[in-house]
């Protein structure tokens, strides 16, 4: 048995905004026994069309429980996908690639039949996340400058966060001061 499945990139991460087409294969003894996991869309963390080694997987039955469910499966593959950790069908790739990845995979996926043919909501879903990304393209006539407006942005938030900690840390010290003197005063009152 062949099941396919989407999952979403989770917010926060490198794979946010994309969509992520795999599938499970079943063995005969199912749930006895776990499923291969395949990933399709390209992603940055795994190798697409090859089965993955990962605890919930047939690479490691022992480790199998009867109990997980299909959402039990997809969740622990997310999991595996926000870490690091090399494993078999694993890759490494720098966090840019990643978010290329993900706000590509609206398109990759519609140029795959299977993934037209098995989920035409999201089908519908890409096409009109991409016509907005088109729309939005096309009133904004210079990418770069938004690019370098976010950039700034972000820089500025940095360094506010800097100064909001290096003001923390002198109120911290200050307080330290005043109390290290109020203490010294008392010891030496106490000794007169």
């Amino acid at each position: 048995l062949e099941w396919h499945y989407v999952v979403t990139g989770p917010e926060n991460s490198p794979y946010q905004g994309g969509l992520y087409h795999g599938k499970l294969v079943f063995p005969i003894e199912f749930p006895f026994k776990p499923p291969s996991i395949y990933m399709i869309t390209p992603n940055g963390r795994f190798i697409t069309q090859q089965r993955l080694c990962l605890s919930i997987s047939d690479f490691h039955p022992d480790m199998w429980n009867p109990s997980w469910t299909l959402g039990s499966i997809l969740n622990g593959l997310l999991s595996f996908m926000l870490e690091s950790s090399p494993t078999t069908g694993s890759i490494e790739t720098p966090v840019a690639t990643k978010r290329n990845y993900a706000y590509n995979s609206l398109e990759f996926n519609l140029s795959n039949k299977t993934f037209v043919k098995l989920f035409p909501d999201l089908v519908d879903h890409s096409k009109n996340e991409l016509k907005k990304r088109m729309d939005s393209a096309s009133s904004n006539p210079n990418p770069l400058e938004s690019c370098i407006k976010t950039s700034s942005q972000s820089q500025e938030s940095f360094f506010d966060s800097i100064l909001t900690h290096f003001i923390a840390i002198g109120c911290f010290a200050a307080f330290a001061l005043i109390v290290k003197h109020v203490l010294q005063t008392i010891s030496s009152s106490d000794g007169s």
